[in-house]
């Protein structure tokens, strides 16, 4: 399989396919096209992304898969839904509930606090609709601990489709420095030392693409 990602830094929704293919098991070979540069216009024009120029794209044989929930639904056709969601039925349930919210929802909050892995920065004076969208998430977040996070430090205990979901969620808050209460706290600390995070962190922190619409004004 290939996995078309855009810059680790800054492409939240590569992350989230990157992390399914992880999570998968499968083996995976990665090609990034930079956002917005020459090779992100070649690619379209070779036909490489056929989603109107949007990463992660899934390339399978002749399967192609793009948009990261549909690039996890693949994956956990082909190696067993439960290595992705909460076999008990109940949580199963919330857990895909989040995770199409996720998918769908939270527009304030991505469009004011952008993906920067490297970056932090204070923002004191936030939009009404992203602290809505804040406490929002935050009360997921409790509601899938409290009530099925027993069995680990992740949403749903074990690490799956949730986590993979929320973790760019978990960047935002750490560059934006957002305050969360203790339990959000620990969730994220889990996310951000996972293994898999913590490769794809100093992948981000190594590359040397900047997109200044993502950086001007901002604190280094």
């Amino acid at each position: 399989m290939k996995l078309i990602l855009g810059n680790k830094n800054y492409s939240s929704w590569s992350l989230r396919g990157w992390l399914a293919a992880k999570q998968s098991g499968l083996p995976f070979e990665e090609i990034t096209v930079p956002l917005f540069g020459e090779e992100w216009s070649r690619a379209q024009d070779q036909g490489l992304q056929p989603s109107s120029g949007k990463v992660p794209i899934l390339w399978d044989g002749d399967v192609v898969v793009w948009d990261s929930l549909a690039i996890l639904d693949y994956l956990a056709d082909k190696v067993g839904r439960d290595r992705f969601w909460p076999r008990d039925e109940v949580a199963r349930g919330l857990a895909r509930s989040m995770v199409a919210e996720m998918h769908s929802s939270f527009h304030a909050l991505r469009q004011n606090c952008p993906m920067n892995i490297r970056m932090r920065v204070d923002l004191p004076d936030l939009p009404d609709a992203v602290r809505h969208d804040i406490v929002r998430i935050l009360q997921l977040w409790a509601e899938a601990r409290a009530r099925f996070g027993h069995g680990g430090p992740f949403l749903f205990g074990t690490f799956g489709a949730a986590d993979i979901f929320y973790a760019p969620v978990v960047t935002r808050f750490l560059t934006y420095r957002i305050g969360v209460p203790g339990f959000a706290h620990a969730y994220m600390e889990a996310i951000w030392e996972h293994v898999w995070m913590q490769n794809w962190i100093s992948a981000a922190e190594s590359e040397e693409w900047v997109l200044e619409q993502y950086e001007v004004g901002r604190e280094q």
